[in-house]
């Protein structure tokens, strides 16, 4: 191979395996081993011993009901998960699989490896035709259960004593996800036939399906574009925020992206009209930023409707009211990242901060924030492609989801960072404004891109 370029064996990955050569075996002990110490990702409290951890591999792959996946940074085995079907004489629950005994080593953490297992389980019970996944976790495992919630798994209940350990009892979380769009039939059990399933292998190259964020950016009551976020430099294409969001979601849009321009630089909320008449015509989630710098904002704007709401220049002035907000808001609170060149700006991006792009994204990830929002501001509103570079960067440096926003200006700057999302799992979704509203991008073709 000759250049620079990384080989595929070297790019982080997730895959099925049905068989351990004696390295993957010994690899994925120590990986397990080293999740034990770290105090969670498995069931064992304390390391049970080399014979014993691949006597439980080996043993595993002969278990029919049960499905293992790895990941692997530079070839080596550094995490796992397991996908549980129900035996054949369950019938009533053959729609449910179960997902269990997620975990990456924690050497090996921060390039989105859990994502990657995640993802791969997922889409393999998707492709078996179950409806349900199925997973519990302990309280304790903060950052796993960031990543359930971001992938969309609802909490449905909670166990007071699931676990004891260091002495002490603790509480267990229990998710569920529909994993199929309309209920549909499924065998009684997928795999009544003789036929193998085969390994689902790395992904694919054209990677993973993302979620298109229309943009209604607001000013002064009206749907706006700005170029590189000059506020004079604007083009109006509607006067009825409420019609621009029905004509979004009637295209097929799942989400809209909503921010309020005048409310970035004014530190409150500035549009307000506009944006209830955007909730009371949304049949789909909505998300929030611009001028939503205290708690009462935030709780004010969660309960009108809105399903997350994203804070940027808050998250470098006052990241305690961001963790307070994660606390009292899980899952709901979105960090918008906006950068000059990779330095962070605020206040409507009007200043520029000594503050790292990727600095500020693992601060945000350690206070709690479902996901990252990054815009490149000079590429915002330019039509000439999304900094895919950066992005990819910080999503490789994060555990939790990044949207990509900033120039997207045709459907091959789509599918460019559908492609980056074989060695930078972390991109989530992308924000499409001017595009969109000057017709470069018909929102079918670029669902159908993306999906």
């Amino acid at each position: 191979m000759s250049g620079s370029g990384r080989s595929t064996r070297d790019q982080p990955r997730a895959e099925r395996v049905q068989s351990l050569t004696e390295d993957d075996l010994q690899a994925l002990c120590e990986a397990t081993d080293a999740a034990i110490l770290d105090g969670g990702g498995f069931g064992w409290l304390n390391v049970p011993g080399r014979q014993a951890m691949e006597r439980y591999f080996r043993g595993l792959l002969m278990v029919p009901e049960r499905m293992l996946f790895v990941a692997r940074l530079d070839g080596i085995i550094v995490g796992a998960a397991q996908l549980v079907r129900p035996p054949r004489n369950n019938e009533a629950q053959a729609m449910s699989a179960t997902l269990m005994h997620l975990y990456v080593a924690p050497y090996a953490r921060g390039h989105g490896l859990g994502r990657l297992l995640l993802l791969e389980a997922e889409q393999c019970a998707r492709a078996m035709g179950y409806q349900i996944l199925n997973l519990d976790v302990r309280e304790t495992q903060e950052a796993a259960i960031r990543l359930f919630r971001t992938f969309g798994f609802y909490q449905w209940g909670t166990h007071p004593s699931y676990a004891r350990a260091d002495g002490r009892t603790m509480r267990g979380l229990f998710f569920t996800k529909r994993l199929q769009d309309n209920e549909r039939v499924v065998p009684a059990h997928p795999q009544a036939s003789s036929v193998p399933i085969p390994a689902t292998g790395p992904a694919s190259v054209t990677g993973h399906s993302l979620t298109l964020y229309p943009a209604i950016d607001l000013k002064d009551g009206a749907c706006v574009r700005l170029r590189r976020g000059e506020m004079d430099d604007a083009t109006v294409y509607s006067d009825d925020p409420g019609a621009q969001a029905r004509a979004w979601i009637a295209a097929g849009c799942g989400w809209l992206h909503v921010v309020d321009l005048n409310g970035a630089f004014a530190g409150k909320s500035a549009n307000s009209a506009a944006i209830e008449a955007i909730i009371a015509n949304a049949t789909v989630p909505v998300q929030l930023g611009g001028g939503l710098r205290d708690l009462d904002s935030i709780e004010r704007w969660l309960a009108a409707g809105i399903t997350r709401v994203i804070l940027g220049s808050v998250a470098v002035k006052n990241p305690e009211l961001v963790r307070a907000a994660c606390r009292a808001f899980p899952g709901r609170i979105v960090a918008g990242i906006d950068a000059r060149s990779g330095q962070v700006a605020t206040e409507g991006w009007a200043e520029t901060s000594d503050m790292k792009a990727i600095e500020l994204g693992r601060r945000m990830e350690d206070v709690g924030v479902a996901a990252i929002i990054f815009t490149e501001i000079s590429r915002d509103g330019m039509l000439t492609g999304i900094d895919i570079p950066q992005t990819a960067e910080l999503a490789n440096s994060l555990s939790i989801p990044v949207i990509a926003s900033g120039g997207v200006g045709n459907v091959e700057h789509l599918r460019a960072l559908r492609a980056a999302t074989v060695t930078a799992p972390g991109i989530e979704g992308v924000i499409v404004g001017r595009a969109l509203y000057d017709g470069r991008v018909d929102p079918t073709d670029a669902l159908r891109i993306l999906s």
